[in-house]
């Protein structure tokens, strides 16, 4: 059995992105309406068994158990689909993007393209001696371009021809004792998904998505089914706590601080979904989540699995599940400039708020939250490395504000998979030299806008320290203000050449405004992920 035909030039000149991505999302959308239906045949069961007895009883209530499984199964399935067709899309982006620069190419040499893709000089422009040397390059990129399209093409219709057939066998339960330890290392964690069969995989994240939902090692596509499963859920412990809020009578400061927070968190929850939902360009996978305290997520923004180039953004101060999607699209500006420099690469940008950020001035002067969010980052960096498709990503961790101090203080104490670090706007990253970071020579970068106020942070003083140990928020506030110079309150600036890494520019933004489309530093950011 032949696979499909080839892509040809004027098939990738011509096709709708947006079309795959739309039917993606079609896809996706069954997800919800079978997962409540399921829900309602567990009520419609328990209500027949309680008013029905006998074989006839007993025959109806398993034809309802075995509907029920079926739409359980269905959820992850169509989920897939999205995710399949989504990378098909984006795959297909880079093949048009790089065979938009071949054209680019061919028209500043001199060289036509036909609309079989077929280069050829231009005989006004190209003297006959240098036809080779001029038309070679040019039909090198098309095939190049055309070549990728077609492994796209043929690996979308591999995936969804797998999947269907699979479905058509059902999905194969996992006998109880076969799961990773706690605490497992990913790499064996991805060692023992790899021996499992792809029906037991599917089987785990229908039946047991919580574990899934946390594993690193585990591949971003069973991650993001997993965790979709787990939406409705997560905002059912959100109003659960909202109701228990309420019911307390009287209701005082700490109550009422708490429904605030409550609330924030749902229109946070309720803004994920959407962007979750959407078929906006590139699609989100959902990696981590958890309603309690401020909340947390980790969201991808394209496959890491399947990128050349992968981003973990860390943030800082006050990030929460609230303004999970503000943060999420500070990471998406870095990967519209990565497209922008090098459109034919596919890159992937992760949010990573799977820690107690802080939410006032004098908690931030204190790196216990930054310390204790350490082994997590350390997991989640080693969990994409081992999960990543041959060959490696190029993988690069960004720190903003306090977020680099979280990530500098990882590197430090736990070691990163990574081949690059970045700090923007930090308040030191709790070593005094960037070789004390643990990632190859010359990949430490920093920089620190003009007028960012943490310019002005300075180390504390020994009675300012014992202000701040005795949570004297005042105190910490003038120390923490005390005037310009190399060392920060965490350490040496990293955006200093006294701190031994490299830097790039920033323009005159503020503490927030590294991410701004005018802002040297977006180009400086998108360039270390790229490695130019």
């Amino acid at each position: 059995m032949t696979g499909p035909a080839p892509v040809g030039y004027a098939q990738l000149s011509s096709v709708d992105l947006a079309a795959w991505r739309a039917t993606g999302t079609a896809w996706a959308s069954l997800a919800g309406p079978a997962g409540r239906r399921a829900d309602e045949l567990v009520e419609s069961a328990t209500a027949l068994r309680s008013g029905w007895s006998g074989r006839a009883a007993g025959s109806a209530g398993s034809r309802l158990t075995g509907l029920r499984a079926e739409l359980v199964t269905l959820v992850p399935a169509v989920i897939e689909v999205d995710q399949v067709l989504a990378e098909f899309a984006a795959r297909l982006a880079a093949a048009r993007a790089r065979l938009a620069a071949a054209v680019a190419l061919a028209d500043t040499a001199g060289v036509l393209i036909d609309r079989w893709g077929r280069a050829r000089p231009d005989p006004s422009r190209v003297p006959a001696e240098r036809a080779g040397p001029t038309v070679i390059p040019v039909a090198a990129a098309v095939h190049d371009a055309l070549a990728l399209a077609t492994a796209a093409d043929r690996e979308a219709a591999q995936r969804l021809g797998q999947l269907a057939a699979d479905a058509s066998t059902g999905w194969v339960a996992m006998p109880a004792p076969d799961r990773p330890a706690p605490g497992a290392a990913p790499a064996l964690v991805n060692r023992w998904w790899a021996g499992l069969t792809p029906a037991q995989r599917r089987w785990l994240v229908g039946h047991e998505p919580e574990l899934v939902a946390g594993l690193d090692g585990v591949p971003a596509a069973a991650r993001d089914q997993a965790n979709r499963l787990l939406l409705g859920a997560r905002r059912e412990e959100l109003l659960a706590q909202w109701d228990r809020l309420l019911a307390r009578v009287p209701r005082g400061p700490a109550e009422l601080a708490g429904l605030r927070r409550v609330d924030a968190a749902l229109a946070g929850l309720d803004a994920l979904a959407g962007r979750l939902d959407s078929a906006q360009p590139p699609r989100a996978y959902l990696l981590g989540l958890d309603t309690g305290g401020e909340g947390r997520a980790v969201v991808a923004l394209g496959n890491p699995d399947r990128a050349t180039g992968v981003l973990t953004y860390v943030p800082g101060m006050t990030a929460g599940l609230d303004d999970a999607t503000d943060e999420l699209g500070r990471a998406a500006r870095v990967l519209s400039r990565c497209a922008e420099l090098a459109p034919g690469e596919q890159t992937s940008a992760v949010l990573w708020l799977d820690y107690d950020a802080p939410d006032f001035l004098h908690e931030a002067a204190r790196d216990g939250q930054a310390r204790a969010a350490g082994d997590a980052l350390h997991r989640f960096q080693e969990g994409l490395r081992a999960s990543h498709d041959d060959p490696p990503a190029r993988q690069t961790v960004l720190g903003h504000s306090y977020g680099s101090l979280v990530v500098g203080t990882a590197a430090r104490d736990h070691g990163l998979a990574a081949d690059a670090l970045v700090f923007v706007g930090s308040p030191g990253v709790g070593v005094a030299h960037a070789a004390e970071l643990n990632v190859p020579p010359g990949q430490v970068w920093a920089s620190t806008a003009p007028d960012d106020v943490i310019r002005l942070t300075r180390p504390p003083g020994d009675l300012a320290r014992q202000a701040v140990l005795g949570a004297s928020p005042v105190n910490t506030i003038a120390d923490l203000l005390a005037g310009p110079g190399d060392e920060r309150w965490f350490g040496r600036d990293p955006a200093e050449s006294t701190f031994g890494g490299r830097t790039f520019p920033s323009g005159r933004y503020g503490h927030t405004g590294y991410w701004h489309p005018e802002n040297p530093a977006l180009d400086g950011m998108a360039r270390v992920v790229l490695g130019q």
